[in-house]
């Protein structure tokens, strides 16, 4: 008995190739192999593994974006000095000067020079993490680009380059890991004065860093006339933090609306401005307070919220049903109420007291 089957005839020429069933990396492989001699293709495979491991283990996309995160943080944190007093001499009987009592001992203008200073060097800091951060991006487009050529006789001829290649970026590597954590100011001068016979123990100068302050996008919400805000700092400081909200009205119409505008110091994560404009932009930034030891600050966080629109004026629409409209009626009887008598806050709302002169936001 003869089976025929149809539709499954397969070309000879394909299956006697050496390439049909490799997929196209091992086919330029194959084809790579031709133009070297057996020592030198392992010579070359080894060093090419040398140079992925390199790529997908020290220098990886992914720990590349990890630094270019970080790098974003480093330019929202916020810089100051800090006073780090050594201990006094064994023996001597005087208590360890803390730091808020040696800010009574630095002479203030020697102290503002070294605030200039530290701002400076927050500033070269972060020039530099750029500057390292971009040469690890373009020495690893470099080596991917030679792993990736389809000669391999190049990369075998420079192979000494490529290993100086990957040193360097090493080095560059550490140099931007190092330069990460802020480091000692550089005190050319002292900062306290001699105050006679008391002892005063050495002063060293730090740079420290505090996390952004940002607004929590969920939880800010924008009502008719009023909004909440909520804001938060990435890792919870060990002391509560003194902060100063800002908003004012977006396009103003009128000289009136100009003062829909405030500056307010808040001790909390949470505040509520009230006697907005409804249907209008705001924008509202935070911060932190103002400090005696700031040295740098280049950003801060904002947001922009719309009040919602008032609600259109018409009949009271009859599914308000029985209560609704006891609560009309309790408005109309008390609308010849005398001057000043408060009603329950659900008929306040149906009657409003006159308008102030001035809004007062913070109620």
């Amino acid at each position: 008995m003869n089976f025929q089957v149809t539709g499954l005839a397969l070309d000879k020429m394909k299956l006697d190739s050496p390439h049909s069933f490799l997929d196209s990396e091992e086919v330029e492989e194959a084809d790579d192999q031709q133009l070297l001699e057996p020592e030198a293709w392992r010579t070359y495979m080894e060093r090419r593994n040398v140079l992925r491991e390199f790529l997908t283990t020290d220098l990886s996309p992914q720990l590349l974006k990890r630094h270019h995160a970080r790098m974003q943080l480093l330019k929202k944190c916020s810089y100051y000095i800090e006073i780090l007093p050594k201990h006094l001499a064994l023996g001597d009987q005087n208590p360890l000067v803390l730091p808020n009592t040696m800010f009574q001992l630095i002479d203030p203008w020697k102290f503002q020079r070294m605030k200039k200073v530290g701002t400076a060097q927050t500033k070269i800091q972060l020039l530099l993490l750029g500057d390292l951060l971009e040469q690890l991006d373009h020495g690893r487009a470099a080596l991917d680009a030679l792993l990736e050529a389809p000669d391999p006789r190049p990369f075998l001829a420079g192979w000494g380059l490529v290993e100086q290649q990957l040193a360097d970026l090493s080095v560059v590597m550490d140099n931007f890991l190092a330069m990460m954590v802020p480091g000692h100011l550089h005190v050319k001068h002292r900062l306290v004065s001699d105050i006679g016979a008391t002892k005063i123990p050495h002063i060293r100068l730090m740079l420290s860093t505090k996390m952004p302050v940002m607004f929590d996008r969920k939880e800010s919400v924008a009502h008719q006339d009023w909004v909440s805000l909520r804001w938060f700092v990435t890792i919870q400081p060990a002391a509560p933090e003194q902060y100063e909200l800002r908003f004012k009205l977006l396009e103003p119409r009128t000289q009136q609306e100009c003062t829909q505008c405030g500056i307010v110091p808040v001790a909390a994560c949470t505040f509520d401005v009230h006697n907005l404009l409804p249907n209008r932009t705001y924008k509202f930034t935070i911060k932190r307070a103002e400090s005696y030891t700031l040295v740098y600050e280049p950003w801060r966080d904002s947001l922009t919220l719309q009040t919602t629109p008032e609600p259109p004026e018409g009949p009271v629409p009859s599914r308000l049903g029985s209560a609704g409209r006891w609560y009309l009626a309790a408005t109309f009887n008390n609308a010849s109420c005398p001057k000043g008598t408060r009603l329950p806050q659900s008929q306040h709302l149906l009657c409003p007291s006159p308008p102030h002169p001035e809004p007062d936001f913070f109620t």
